[in-house]
């Protein structure tokens, strides 16, 4: 064998036995970022247009809607961000997985119905269903606990009950539609779900042995909160918007047919994007329109509304907030006509 020849095998031997090198890694654009941008863009606009403007009344309308909805959603999502971290690092990787059912179409259910010990909105039900999947409780089960947290817990149905006084059925229908809604996506999740709908760093446990528990609760907190207070921006924005370029008669348009008045109402919840514990008060004052339609406001809005599609494509991916809201909706739409058709 010649120099030359040996000198070859020892550099093919060289670059076998050497690393790969890395993917090159694309860019993301983070929610934060988009908020950032969003942010400036006003800016800009504020400084080449002038700040007269800003007086006329649609505009300050504009800035009361966003501002409410995120005043409003803020302290549950910091709930949520709180209680995802906590639950990542502090609680032991197999406690939910002992403490729910085996078989997955049993812990379905049963995750429905433990949504009604956090009590807040569908902010902070998020990143707490987040912290579920990586501690090994399956999607399904998570996504179940996900939709009836914010629909069922003490502080939303004791605010039904003050805004329908008088009126236990309207409370009961809430609890059931939103209880028949959550596990029938968790089924729906089981058959026909697919983990690679989820983004990667959604099906990872949370703390890694040997690592300090109060680090990784600051570094998951402080990721949750910022990605999610992004997406929460963006959305009461889109929310306030649709609030202040569609007129009052318009909603005077539908209440007249039963059946469109449902669809509409169940559109209304998305794109008004109320939270959970101030939706039943809404629903109370659209007094033109049937209960059966209310109840689909109140079963929809705290499961799909234009914040927690945000807060759901930022935690786990575009696809699959594209597909759960949409099975969500519809599956709520049918859930709250049935119940509603019943009790009410």
């Amino acid at each position: 064998m010649s120099k030359t020849d040996a000198l070859v095998d020892v550099a093919d031997e060289a670059a076998v036995a050497a690393p790969p090198h890395p993917p090159e890694r694309r860019p993301t654009v983070r929610p934060v970022h988009l908020a950032l941008a969003a942010t400036a863009v006003l800016a800009a606009v504020l400084a080449l247009t002038g700040i007269g403007w800003l007086n006329r009344p649609a505009v300050a309308a504009w800035q009361t809607v966003c501002l409410a909805i995120t005043v409003q959603a803020l302290p549950f999502l910091l709930l949520g961000t709180v209680l995802s971290g906590a639950i990542n690092a502090f609680v032991p990787a197999d406690l939910f997985t002992r403490i729910l059912p085996r078989r997955p179409a049993l812990a379905v259910p049963v995750a429905g119905v433990a949504g009604a010990v956090l009590p807040g909105c569908e902010c902070a039900s998020v990143p707490v269903a987040t912290s579920l999947i990586r501690r090994g409780v399956t999607p399904a089960a998570a996504f179940a606990f996900l939709l009836s947290a914010p629909a069922i817990n003490p502080i939303v149905l004791a605010a039904t009950a003050v805004a329908f006084p008088g009126n236990p059925a309207m409370v009961a229908a809430r609890l059931l539609a939103s209880l028949l809604t959550s596990a029938a996506m968790g089924w729906l999740w089981l058959w026909l779900g697919r983990e690679e709908w989820l983004r990667r760093d959604v099906r990872h446990t949370g703390h890694q042995p040997g690592h300090s528990r109060w680090t990784e609760f600051r570094l998951g907190f402080r990721h949750d909160f910022l990605q999610a207070g992004g997406f929460l921006v963006l959305g009461a924005m889109a929310a306030a918007t649709f609030n202040v370029a569609v007129p009052r008669s318009v909603l005077d348009t539908f209440s007249g047919s039963p059946w469109l008045s449902v669809l509409f109402l169940a559109g209304l919840a998305v794109l008004l994007a109320v939270c959970s514990e101030a939706d039943a008060f809404v629903a109370a004052s659209l007094t033109g329109f049937s209960p059966t339609a209310r109840l689909a406001f109140m079963v929809v809005g705290p499961m799909v509304d234009l914040k927690l599609i945000a807060l759901q494509a930022g935690t786990f991916g575009r696809g699959f907030a594209l597909r759960f809201s949409s099975a969500t909706t519809l599956v709520a739409v049918v859930a709250s006509v049935l119940i509603g058709g019943a009790l009410l």
